[in-house]
């Protein structure tokens, strides 16, 4: 089977999978964006999991992923990866936003899950170039799906702003 990679716009704590990725900071705590919605949504067992996590680990490097409970939200679980901050894409940005989305994929994988929603990972405060980040979300979903078909059943990218989704559409009908 194939996995399918599907887009829509949209607010990600609505969505009813299996796990939706959060793109948390290095703390895990909460943050801005789409990191305080999901934390906002999903209610105090998320932070909860979150620090537990810290206490272990000591927070979530860049380029790494962690999974907890999805608490309230219609998601069961929530992969929190680190995105880059983007400088120049000349200081590793590139591989470790792949890094983001491989190690999300991965850590599904490995927890039995089908269906994952991703964010537009470091697009917004971070700063890095929608177009760019765009390529290599598609890019590295595509080589997980190509490297492991039935691992999944679906992926889906959820933008919030139109700008990302309509580069999501583009890109994906290629």
């Amino acid at each position: 089977m194939e996995i399918m990679i599907s887009v829509e716009q949209g607010d990600i704590t609505k969505i009813p999978f299996d796990a939706i990725v959060n793109a948390a900071n290095n703390s895990l705590l909460g943050g801005g964006g789409v990191d305080g919605a999901i934390h906002r949504a999903g209610g105090p067992e998320i932070l909860e999991a979150c620090m537990a996590i810290r206490e272990r680990q000591g927070g979530c490097p860049t380029g790494e992923a962690v999974i907890t409970t999805g608490g309230l939200l219609p998601a069961r679980h929530v992969i929190h990866t680190v995105g880059p901050v983007y400088r120049d894409g000349k200081n590793g940005e590139p591989e470790l936003l792949k890094a983001c989305y491989r190690n999300s994929l991965l850590l599904a994988k490995a927890h039995g899950l089908k269906t994952i929603a991703f964010p537009n990972i470091s697009t917004g405060v971070y700063g890095y170039p929608k177009a760019a980040a765009c390529d290599i979300a598609i890019a590295s979903v595509r080589q997980f799906a190509g490297e492991f078909p039935a691992a999944l059943n679906e992926v889906r990218f959820v933008c919030f702003d139109e700008e990302n989704y309509a580069l999501y559409c583009e890109k994906l009908s290629r």
